[in-house]
């Protein structure tokens, strides 16, 4: 079992920067590849990043590409999403999940999200 648990949320202006954190338990974190999704108001949820359980293999959706970079560190068991130059397009429930086939959406651990709001 893994309990995924995020933070780094918060209110920035357009422009700004976030950085999020996803904490993993558990002593396997480093066999997961990672991802990261988001969920706007009224929308489904989006597929935003993936790294695979090395950290060598990242991939982005092209909304982000250029301006969000995924990474981890096995020996904190924790996964990263910094955010740079944020639009107000990006404002969403941004959660991490774990434990997934590589180049899937499916992922068998989720975090419970946190917010990203950015003003324009």
């Amino acid at each position: 079992q893994v309990q995924l648990v995020e933070s780094g949320g918060g209110l920035v202006q357009a422009g700004g920067s976030l950085r999020l954190s996803c904490a993993a338990s558990g002593r396997t974190f480093s066999n997961y590849h990672m991802g990261w999704f988001r969920q706007a108001p009224g929308k489904e949820r989006e597929f935003v990043a993936r790294i695979s359980s090395s950290g060598r293999r990242t991939v982005y959706a092209d909304s982000v590409k250029g301006r969000f970079t995924i990474s981890r560190d096995n020996a904190k068991n924790t996964a990263y999403l910094q955010m740079n130059s944020l639009k107000p397009e990006d404002t969403a429930v941004y959660y991490c999940a774990a434990d997934g086939p590589w180049g899937t959406n499916s992922y068998n651990y989720w975090g419970q999200g946190t917010q990203v709001t950015v003003s324009s």
